[in-house]
């Protein structure tokens, strides 16, 4: 029977070499950056569009939903919680990291269901995401584009939680949750200027 201190004093690994480190944050950096070009090729189309269209809203169409500021704010601490689970572990205070990771995931969820309620909101002012009114379309593509890479930062911070559960991570090794905070940061980043973008003369 394995109690929570039985996982506390768990052999870990007994850290990551300076070479094993540095290329795993190499890999993780070619992976982010091949997303952002993704991401910026998403934006520039979209603003591309923008400026090409005579008029872009018409009066008979709603703003873009308020609830994208909640989702603004769900993300950004979703990505300060699983950085305060990174310099936990470093500190080697792993049950402050699992609390900071659940809750991390908590929060990532929870930027999904605002989102579904946002497309939500924009359908029931019949708004459909419709290729016949670039508006609508390309709000749902930039947004839906960046939730499917959320969905994806899910599962990597769902494993990550578990293997946290399973005493595998400590102060000397710790590559699941250092990852985990690249790519949430990456996608807080990401979100912010997609918003930004999707909101001026909106």
């Amino acid at each position: 029977m394995n109690s929570e201190d039985d996982r506390e004093t768990r052999p870990v690994p007994s850290g990551m070499t300076r070479s094993e480190a540095n290329t795993g944050r190499f890999g993780m950096a070619i992976f982010l950056i091949s997303l952002s070009i993704l991401f910026a090729a998403s934006i520039i189309g979209y603003l591309v569009v923008r400026m090409r269209a005579q008029l872009w809203r018409t009066s008979d169409l709603p703003s873009l939903p308020s609830g994208l500021w909640l989702s603004t704010v769900i993300l950004v601490a979703c990505s300060v919680v699983i950085h305060y689970a990174l310099i936990q572990i470093r500190r080697n205070n792993l049950g402050a990291a699992r609390k900071a990771l659940l809750a991390a995931s908590v929060l990532g969820t929870g930027f999904l269901v605002n989102q579904f309620l946002n497309w939500l909101a924009l359908t029931a002012a019949q708004v459909p995401p419709t290729t016949r009114n670039l508006y609508a379309f390309t709000f749902y593509m930039l947004t839906g584009l960046h939730a499917a890479h959320v969905v994806g930062g899910l599962i990597q911070l769902g494993v990550v939680t578990r293997r946290s559960f399973q005493g595998v991570y400590s102060a000397g090794y710790h590559p699941g949750i250092s990852y985990a905070a690249m790519y949430w940061h990456f996608l807080d980043a990401v979100w912010i200027v997609m918003f930004l973008v999707m909101i001026v003369q909106n």
